[in-house]
């Protein structure tokens, strides 16, 4: 999983890059807002943690670019206390949103739950192992490309949403993807072939989205 911190207090980007890094996290660290942005486009990013006061750009603008184009996670840090405050946060798609100060123990345990950072995931003849990029069906090793893996592994994470061709190709592919939108179909075709075509479910004119269900 990749996470960017974007703070201006130098003190707590450097104690939540350490929590991040021992829990085994790639982690990219931007001190304004416009650093925020340029690194969360130029990189493959699961979640950012976003100061609300930062030079440049407001945690708020930030937050707002990148729910418009990405299915990543936000969690909002502020001193601010007030309700709309938090409303405005939530509102624009802030996943959390945790006022300061903190224990980053909380913020940890917070976010290892919003990532779904589960190691093996089983659903009805299907069993994801995420720690060793494995996939089973009933009980025998499918063979997945690793882009196959890594659409499977969105999907699932994102269990009961519709997504979108742009959210596929952006979060799996990279936002620097010039490829054709159909590569999402044809990685879908492929999937459905190998894990079985009622694990994903086409929502026409709409997207895609891992069915969950075990029954």
């Amino acid at each position: 999983m990749n996470i960017l911190i974007a703070d201006d207090e130098k003190h707590m980007t450097t104690i939540l890059k350490t929590y991040f890094e021992k829990e085994g996290y790639n982690v990219w660290v931007a001190m304004d807002g416009e650093e925020a942005l340029e690194l969360f486009f130029s990189n493959k990013i699961d979640l950012v943690v976003l100061d609300w006061m930062m030079p440049k750009r407001s945690g708020i603008e930030v937050c707002n670019e990148i729910k418009q184009v990405s299915l990543a996670k936000v969690v909002m840090l502020t001193a601010r206390s007030s309700h709309d405050d938090e409303f405005s946060a939530l509102d624009i798609g802030a996943d959390e949103y945790i006022r300061k100060p903190f224990d980053p123990r909380i913020l940890m345990l917070r976010i290892k739950k919003m990532l779904g950072t589960e190691k093996v995931a089983a659903i009805r003849d299907l069993e994801i192992d995420f720690e060793r990029k494995k996939v089973f069906k009933n009980g025998e090793e499918l063979s997945l490309y690793k882009k196959e893996f890594e659409l499977l592994t969105f999907l699932y994470e994102n269990k009961g949403r519709i997504l979108s061709r742009d959210s596929l190709l952006s979060s799996v592919w990279g936002m620097d993807y010039l490829g054709e939108e159909r590569t999402v179909d044809t990685h879908i075709k492929r999937l459905r072939d190998k894990i079985g075509a009622d694990h994903v479910i086409t929502h026409r004119g709409m997207g895609y989205s891992f069915h969950d269900k075990n029954q």
